[in-house]
């Protein structure tokens, strides 16, 4: 499936343009189309690791969530005692 795509202008440093000058050259991206499109998705997708990282740090220091997750494992305990039993006879 082709993406839909939309023209526009970027102003750039001049230093930035020669660099993804020499890399489309170097044979490292097609375009520089393709080299920025790239660059941007994996600027996009390290912000949303950051958000997530951070969620997860808010998590670390939620006591109520702290305690769902100490109950959720009280409740799956013998369920994985069982499974660890079955696992062993197994072999």
């Amino acid at each position: 499936m082709e993406q839909q795509t939309v023209r526009t202008t970027l102003t750039l440093p001049k230093d930035l343009l020669e660099a993804t000058d020499k890399a489309v050259h170097a044979g490292k991206a097609k375009s520089r189309n393709d080299f920025v499109t790239r660059a941007l998705r994996r600027e996009l997708a390290a912000q949303k690791r950051a958000e997530i990282d951070a969620a997860l740090a808010e998590m670390a220091n939620d006591l109520e969530y702290q305690r769902e997750v100490l109950q959720m494992e009280t409740e799956f305990a013998p369920a994985q005692w069982e499974a660890l039993k079955l696992e062993e006879t197994s072999e």
